[in-house]
């Protein structure tokens, strides 16, 4: 029996004397495939979630720790974790990606900003990993092995070997002396739902205990949608003082929140590239292509506002981005 075979029956146990019917749905970067249930008028979505490539566990249990605290999340209807089969809430179709050119926008921002503090509130729970420097180092290698080492088969000089370790550990040691609170790690407009006039948050399993900052960077340097700078600004005050507000940091300054800030995303956009490059070069799947270049943009960008980071930006600027797009054109011919 076949994977979907077996999905169909797990829907058949449940739904057995109601005729359905099964559409895919466009599936995330992850192993896990989604498709929307129609029985009886009343609408699911099926999550295909193989335990051989993915772990479902925290999954499971996070569901339960985050809608403990009020947030609204898909729900669990029926499961068999075993199999890696999950039938959940419909939430709709309207992403925050869907709401991006809404006059609104600012708002939604803010409002998700509020959203993000709470979430960061949530006490730990055991399916929340230490974001740690050996964690945050691994991330920080997916740049230089799939996109430097295996997307443009680029080998570093001496000089730039050295830029990359003395990078590596400044941003480690920034995201380090954050206070440390409970992190979403992919907010962004792709895992924000708008649900009756609610926000919804998806894809939090891999929530863990890290940097104040990072969902914040998430949420405003998306790799999928670039605000306007003043937009941007604005929105990052509105962060401090709503963080602020709500206990995460005390004492501290908003240039040193926005050194947080900036440094924090230079980690989180060049582990993103390398993701971009391994989902197509492991996973096949090329529609992640056009993101890499906007994303080494916000790296370029931040990393010449600071003279201990110049070389980072000069590095990419000059060698990494000119055989990404060569690469990139000749992935296109």
């Amino acid at each position: 029996m076949t994977r979907f075979e077996s999905l169909q029956q797990f829907i058949k146990a449940h739904f057995s004397e109601q005729s359905f019917a099964l559409n895919a749905i466009t599936a995330d970067a992850s192993f896990r495939r989604y498709y929307r249930l129609n029985a009886e008028n009343n609408h699911f979505i099926v999550m295909d979630s193989d335990p051989k490539k993915v772990k479902n566990a925290p999954y499971v249990a996070l569901n339960k720790v985050f809608s403990e605290q009020g947030f609204l999340l898909p729900s669990i209807i029926h499961s068999d974790e075993q199999q890696g089969f999950f039938i959940l809430s419909d939430l709709g179709s309207t992403h925050l990606a869907d709401l991006l050119d809404d006059t609104n926008r600012t708002e939604y921002y803010q409002q998700l900003i509020s959203l993000s503090a709470q979430w960061a509130k949530t006490p730990a729970a055991p399916s929340m990993n230490p974001y740690d420097r050996d964690f945050i180092a691994l991330e920080l290698d997916i740049f230089k092995n799939w996109l430097v080492n295996d997307f443009i088969n680029a080998e570093l000089s001496a000089e730039q070997q050295q830029t990359w370790e003395t990078t590596t550990a400044l941003l480690i040691n920034t995201l380090l002396e954050q206070p440390t609170v409970t992190m979403h790690r992919d907010y962004h407009s792709r895992n924000i739902m708008r649900c009756a006039q609610q926000w919804a948050i998806i894809d939090y399993q891999d929530s863990v205990q890290g940097p104040l900052c990072y969902d914040l960077v998430s949420l405003l340097r998306d790799c999928y949608f670039k605000l306007p700078e003043e937009e941007l600004a604005q929105l990052l005050k509105c962060g401090y003082s709503e963080f602020k507000r709500q206990g995460l940091i005390t004492n501290e300054s908003f240039t040193q929140f926005k050194y947080w800030f900036d440094l924090t995303g230079l980690q989180r956009h060049l582990k993103a590239a390398g993701i971009f490059c391994r989902l197509y070069l492991r996973d096949g799947k090329k529609g992640y292509l056009v993101n890499i270049l906007p994303t080494l943009e916000y790296v370029i960008e931040v990393a010449a506002e600071y003279p201990e980071l110049s070389d980072l930006s000069g590095w990419v600027k000059n060698n990494v981005v000119p055989k990404v797009q060569q690469r990139l054109k000749e992935e296109q011919s």
